[in-house]
């Protein structure tokens, strides 16, 4: 088969540079806020690529840093002062934080309006309602990809495997509302491999190496693979057991280098259209 590589690194390349012209018409540099609390390896690189990406398209960048044992009033009133800061346009708290601090009651009190993240729950019930939002940016990516090569996803039976709020949830809306057949998976489903065969785009971000083998995919089947996961050896692989499964696929996302490119990318897109919104 004909394989061919969803590639991210392409996409972001020159969606960057389309992103570049419209932030440059902004009479101000937009703004961008981090807040990250303690010093999770993994949160460090990602912060490290979101500061790139911001440096590349000319935004302020504000990487604020706080020590693991801080409350959660006084995350709050930070974020009540960015909400109030007529500079910032963005606001994202880095995940994971620690297990003292609700999460959710975190990102529920950033403004909708500069919830770059689109998990705050209005953002994400504006999603299932079809009204005009801020989306996680990784459900964003995928579509995307999609998009970018061409993959059409109407009447396409789309399986996803993961629930969660950053990205099974709103990808699977996402192609609801580009009228796919979706079905949503989790750690609940039986006979998981029965499901997955019968998808022509299948979508998988579970964060478990090499979960989906060759046997639970249908010749011919888009495969986009969201994990990344670091092995003993420290090498990174996916949820998909990616040099198995490639000889079936029509396309398939490459770990590193897929989805991950897209999810920077559309955290630029969110912070320019969260500025837009607020100044219609």
């Amino acid at each position: 088969m004909n394989l061919k590589l969803l590639d991210g690194k392409v996409v972001k390349t020159m969606a960057l540079e389309g992103l570049k012209k419209l932030v440059n018409e902004i009479e101000r540099p937009l703004g961008l806020t981090v807040i990250q609390v303690g010093d999770n390896a993994s949160s460090n690189i990602y912060i490290k690529q979101k500061r790139k990406m911001a440096e590349f398209l000319g935004f302020n960048f504000n990487h604020i840093k706080l020590e693991d044992d801080v409350t959660l009033e006084e995350i709050l009133k930070i974020i009540d002062e960015l909400n109030n800061d007529e500079e910032v346009d963005g606001i994202l708290v880095q995940m994971p934080v620690p297990e003292h601090l609700d999460s959710k009651v975190i990102q529920n009190a950033i403004n909708p309006l500069k919830d770059v993240d689109g998990l705050t729950d209005i953002n994400m019930g504006k999603l299932v309602h079809k009204k005009e939002c801020l989306v996680p940016c990784t459900a964003l990516g995928i579509m995307e990809l999609l998009n970018y090569y061409n993959i059409p996803v109407i009447s396409k039976n789309v399986v996803v495997v993961g629930r969660s709020d950053l990205v099974g949830r709103p990808v699977a809306e996402l192609l609801i509302n580009a009228s796919a057949t979706v079905t949503l998976c989790h750690s609940k489903t039986k006979d998981l491999a029965s499901v997955t065969r019968g998808a022509d785009i299948l979508i998988v971000a579970v964060g478990k190496s090499r979960l989906i083998t060759k046997d639970m995919v249908k010749d011919g089947a888009v495969v986009i693979d969201v994990g990344i996961n670091k092995l003993e050896d420290r090498s990174l692989c996916g949820d998909v057991d990616f040099e198995n499964v490639k000889d079936k696929c029509s396309y398939i996302t490459p770990v590193p280098g897929g989805v991950g490119q897209m999810t920077v990318l559309e955290l630029g897109f969110n912070t320019y259209k969260a500025y837009l919104l607020r100044h219609k």
